[in-house]
């Protein structure tokens, strides 16, 4: 079973910009209940999805010139890249269900 990662303003480059495997960065805080409550379904995505998907999770509060640069307002905030460029984005708390539609058609 893999995890989502943990990729940060520092690392952001080489593990999701540069990934051969389409992303889904998950924008978060401490502090955000919506956060919490999706947490548990993106970790069902990364085991169900391995190898098809990379589930990575940033700290909008420790990182913050990512969020900056992509334009983040609003948590939790789930961007897709594939190829190093943002396909999709998802603003809020949605069932699995909604996300799979999301991210099915670019794995």
């Amino acid at each position: 079973m893999t995890a989502p990662i943990t990729v940060t303003d520092a690392t952001f480059d080489a593990e999701v910009l540069k990934s051969d495997t389409p992303v889904l960065v998950d924008f978060w805080a401490a502090w955000c209940g919506p956060c919490r409550m999706i947490a548990p379904v993106l970790d069902q995505i990364a085991a169900e999805e391995d190898g098809r998907i990379r589930i990575a999770k940033l700290d909008y509060d420790a990182n913050p010139q990512t969020p900056q640069k992509y334009g983040v307002m609003g948590l939790p905030t789930l961007l897709l890249f594939k190829n190093g460029e943002v396909v999709e984005q998802v603003t809020g708390a949605k069932p699995k269900r909604a996300l799979l539609k999301v991210i099915e058609p670019h794995l």
